[in-house]
């Protein structure tokens, strides 16, 4: 009995050891955007009826001129009933920039006119619509620390995610 509890000891030991081999030389898959030939200068952002995204992150190099988001509404409830945008700040201004998008109202697409916090916006939109927006890459730092977050009030609970400078 002895000797079968060490063949198999032996034998996890040497599969964890070419488990272990194989993840340190398996080559490191490069972002979908480069990998398809997609300018990772652009990014999409899909809105759902559900209240959603459908990323909780998006990655851009420090290198872009410019950043172009397009934010697509794929519901079908109007903009009254479910409108979404998508806006970008520092994280530490995510709250402020909500609670001000609430009083600067739906004319306002949700953002407080001149906000110098608000890096980029897009309009809100509704079921089936499309918005963009395009901003200098210099407004990012790489490393910073930024949240995108539709201000549709009430939506930032679970409409918001990370965005990362690379």
């Amino acid at each position: 009995m002895k000797h079968i509890d060490r063949v198999i000891a032996m034998g996890l030991l040497v599969f964890a050891a070419a488990t272990a081999v194989n993840a340190a030389t398996a080559p490191v898959a490069a972002p979908a955007s480069a990998a398809s030939g997609v300018n990772a200068c652009k990014l999409e952002i899909s809105g759902t009826d559900a209240m959603q995204f459908d990323k909780k992150e998006l990655r851009v190099p420090s290198s872009c001129k410019t950043v172009t988001l397009t934010l697509k509404h794929s519901g079908k409830l109007p903009l009254v009933a479910m409108g979404h945008n998508w806006v970008l700040a520092a994280s530490a201004d995510m709250q402020p920039l909500v609670n001000a998008g609430m009083a600067a109202g739906i004319k306002n697409n949700h953002v407080p006119p001149g906000d110098k916090r608000v890096i980029a916006f897009t309009k809100v939109i509704g079921g089936g619509e499309t918005a963009s927006v395009t901003f200098p890459g210099a407004a990012l730092k790489k490393g910073g620390d930024y949240t995108f977050f539709c201000s549709f009030p009430g939506h930032f609970g679970l409409m918001r995610g990370k965005f990362v400078v690379l």
